[in-house]
């Protein structure tokens, strides 16, 4: 794929950008950038896409992605209500393709960030210990200087190239092929199916809104995503259900309703197909593990 041109968010005197970020919400449009991006989430919930990759995210969530990865932290529509006292937080930080430089890149000792590089294509998510061990160092890197700023990251970085508790989060085999024109269409459909996927969506509706027809909206959608529209917005229903079993006292034909399926019998089909066991089955297994 042809890298699309855009201005870096890295200003020309700096290495690379680490900020702090507090807002009533997370940026809601899907977009990429050509710097690779590590974000923690210190505090906010929602649902996480990443590729063709869609999950729930929390507090302490921490993800590595490389260049051009579409990505986009949605917030759960309470963060959107007016008069919402819920506020997110997150420290993210961004560097270029040639942070370190082709030659040195080049040399042996820099044979494992390489690697790192390279897997970051596909988006890690950071677990475990390693996750409680590069939470502080990101807090002390928004308060370094110059050199020790640099040498700060370059120690997270040589974490994460070491660690075993990294796992891929795109499917293998994932390709960005969004152009940078397309943004801004992209991030209307996941807007749109994040604000209304608790009724009724109809393919015409949302094809409608950036101006194709259902048959054309259909192969974009697809070929953008690796799924189809439908299965994209069960995913998004069904990632719901789960946080709604999760957290409320709503018996399962509520929920049910609540995430936008006609009938409780889809439901429970589309669910076990998913998640490989049913809504009751996740609800005891849950709080088996967590409550």
């Amino acid at each position: 794929m042809k890298k699309p041109f855009q201005k870096s968010r890295i200003p020309e005197q700096n290495a690379f950008v680490v900020k702090e970020l507090v807002a009533p919400y997370f940026d809601k449009n899907w977009h990429f950038h050509p710097e690779y991006q590590l974000f923690w989430v210190k505090k906010g919930r929602g649902t996480r896409f990443v590729g063709d990759d869609m999950r729930a995210f929390k507090e302490n969530d921490l993800v590595f992605t490389g260049p051009n990865l579409p990505h986009l932290w949605r917030n759960d529509l309470e963060y959107f209500e007016k008069g919402s006292p819920l506020e997110t937080q997150g420290i993210v930080v961004y560097f270029p393709e040639d942070f370190i430089g082709g030659d040195l890149m080049a040399k042996e000792e820099f044979e494992e960030l390489k690697v790192l590089l390279e897997k970051a294509a596909m988006g890690l998510e950071v677990m475990g210990r390693t996750n409680q061990e590069v939470r502080p160092l990101l807090e002390a890197l928004v308060q370094k200087k110059g050199l020790g700023r640099i040498i700060g990251l370059l120690e997270i970085l040589q974490r994460l190239a070491r660690s075993t508790e990294i796992s891929p989060i795109v499917n293998a085999g994932y390709m960005n092929t969004n152009k940078e024109s397309e943004k801004d269409r992209m991030s209307k459909v996941y807007a749109f199916v994040m604000d209304h996927f608790q009724r009724s969506v109809k393919l015409e509706e949302v094809a409608d809104l950036i101006n194709m027809s259902s048959s054309s909206f259909s192969r974009y959608f697809k070929s953008r995503m690796n799924k189809s529209f439908s299965d994209f917005l069960s995913e998004v229903r069904i990632g719901h259900a789960c946080k709604l079993l999760q957290r409320e006292n709503m018996n399962i034909s509520e929920i049910s309703y609540e995430c936008g399926f006609h009938t409780l019998s889809n439901f429970n089909k589309q669910f076990k197909e998913r998640m490989k066991m049913t809504p009751m089955n996740y609800k005891k297994d849950f709080l088996q593990r967590y409550g």
